[in-house]
Order: structure tokens, then sequence, then C-alpha cells
């Protein structure tokens, strides 16, 4: 997605572009959607033991599972260090 040309206007100040309402939406879709699987692996976590977890998972399906994770979660690393880094130049 390329960067909006009003990027640098407060957003308070002007409407917003179709692919802003878009990103919006998307970051949206994204939080109820981490928030769901959080709740997911909480309850695996809680109502089943890890053995059991690993004797009765789909073992290829399981680690596929895992690289995405490892891959939304070095995103997430990125995005906070984008973020931090953001906070001490401003």
């Amino acid at each position: 997605m390329k960067k909006s040309n009003h990027s640098n206007q407060p957003l308070r100040e002007r409407w917003l572009t179709v692919d802003e309402i878009r990103l919006m939406c998307d970051l949206r879709i994204m939080h109820s959607k981490v928030d769901e699987l959080h709740q997911i692996v909480s309850n695996l976590k809680r109502r089943h033991s890890r053995s059991d977890i690993y004797k009765y998972a789909d073992q290829p399906l399981l680690n596929e599972d895992i690289a995405r994770v490892d891959e939304i979660y070095l995103w997430f690393i990125n995005l906070k260090e984008e973020r931090d880094n953001g906070k001490k130049a401003g």
C-alpha cells in the first residue's frame, strides 16, 4: 500500500481517503482476530496439558501454525521497534 498524500495532515482536519478507511477496517479486523486467537490459546492452555496438545495435534498443521505465529510475532516486534524509535526521535 502506498503512503497517503495526506499522511502529514492531522486526521481531524480532513476527510479520510478510501485507502485509509480500508486500512482502519483491516486493523479493526486484525485486533478482533488477535483477541480471538488469544482467547482460544488461553482456553487450550487452561483446559489441556501441553503433552495432550502435542499428542492429539495434527503435527504438520501445528508446525505450520507455529511458523505463522512466529511470522506474525516478528512483524509485531518490528512495529514495536519502529514505534519506540519514533518516540525517541520525536
